[in-house]
């Protein structure tokens, strides 16, 4: 696989100094995955995870509490290899939106709501492109008409377009700057499912015409079937099954995927569905050893001793589970 992003043995830590008391979260906890050339990784696990964090993570968005304790996170652009972490605030907000760039959660966080939508189009790609303001205008009207966008959105305010449209809006101000890689965060939330089915659309038509990467988060598996070519799902601040879409689905080999898999509706199946006992732990005080033990039904002693390394099962499959995999270090 020719990799476009590498992340070794990330941690990111939110620490505070509250009350007197010293607190330490752990949201990213040691995480190691590649995104290839081209490829639509997903990142699934249910809310307070460490998803999102690790998302900024990578996009070295980072402002306290939150902290890089170690690890690397290297980008492969334009012939070039950059850790982002070993460069100046100013060379990276240069690769935002050039050749990073971020579909955020909720449009109206991107859409200023008391201007045009040109404006945004102005305020994040009008520098990088160094062009006069009317050849802007030509190709980013270019752009929308490609996504099937009319132009003349670009003189509404955000709040005269539907939330699908708004969100629409938002990906192609995340593309026009044809971005090798592209940071999705939970694109097709409070959409509903004709909507959403439309955003996916668009979202695949733009991998496949730009040649783009995604890092696609969403905590909906069945999002996750639709468009990501791999999936690695995250518990508790830590990486803990890796695999291609269709092999995740057929076979989960985690128990925490299997559950998540499990959970999934079918058309036809009135089977009441057993939610998973607990809740997830605190990543103040996370558990020793694998941090799914206190929930798992395939539980053993090991399991609250070690952490269960993120071992190759085989070629594109990793997972870390002593149940799966045996004692191995």
């Amino acid at each position: 696989m020719d990799a476009l992003v590498e992340i070794e043995n990330l941690k990111a830590y939110y620490r505070a100094f509250l009350y007197g008391v010293d607190r330490e979260v752990r949201a990213v906890d040691d995480i190691s995955l590649t995104i290839g050339r081209g490829e639509i990784y997903g990142v699934a696990g249910e809310s307070s995870s460490g998803k999102t964090t690790l998302i900024k993570t990578i996009a070295g968005a980072i402002r306290p509490p939150l902290r890089v304790v170690s690890g690397k996170v290297t980008f492969h652009f334009a012939g070039g290899t950059q850790d982002i972490y070993a460069m100046k605030p100013e060379q990276r907000m240069a690769l935002r939106w050039l050749h990073l760039s971020y579909i955020m959660q909720g449009s109206m966080n991107v859409l200023n709501p008391v201007r045009r939508i040109r404006h945004s189009f102005t305020d994040f790609a009008l520098r990088h492109m160094k062009l006069g303001r009317d050849q802007f205008f030509e190709k980013v009207a270019t752009h929308l008409q490609r996504l099937k966008l009319d132009p003349h959105l670009l003189d509404a305010y955000p709040h005269e377009l539907s939330g699908g449209m708004r969100q629409r809006m938002t990906i192609a101000l995340a593309t026009i700057l044809t971005p090798e890689f592209i940071i999705a965060d939970e694109p097709t939330t409070a959409l509903d499912v004709i909507v959403q089915r439309d955003v996916l659309s668009m979202i695949r038509e733009i991998q496949h015409e730009m040649g783009s990467s995604f890092l696609f988060v969403t905590h909906d598996m069945g999002v996750h079937a639709t468009v990501s070519d791999r999936i690695g799902i995250i518990y508790a601040g830590r990486l803990v099954e890796e695999a291609p879409t269709r092999k995740l689905f057929d076979m989960p080999l985690h128990p925490y995927t299997q559950h998540l898999v499990a959970s999934l509706p079918r058309i036809g199946d009135v089977q009441t569905r057993p939610s998973l006992e607990g809740r997830p732990p605190s990543l103040a005080t996370p558990p020793e050893g694998c941090r799914f033990h206190p929930r798992c039904p395939k539980r053993m002693d090991i399991c609250m001793q070690k952490v269960p390394p993120l071992i190759t099962v085989e070629p594109g499959r990793r997972v870390a589970c002593f149940a799966v995999t045996g004692d191995q270090v």
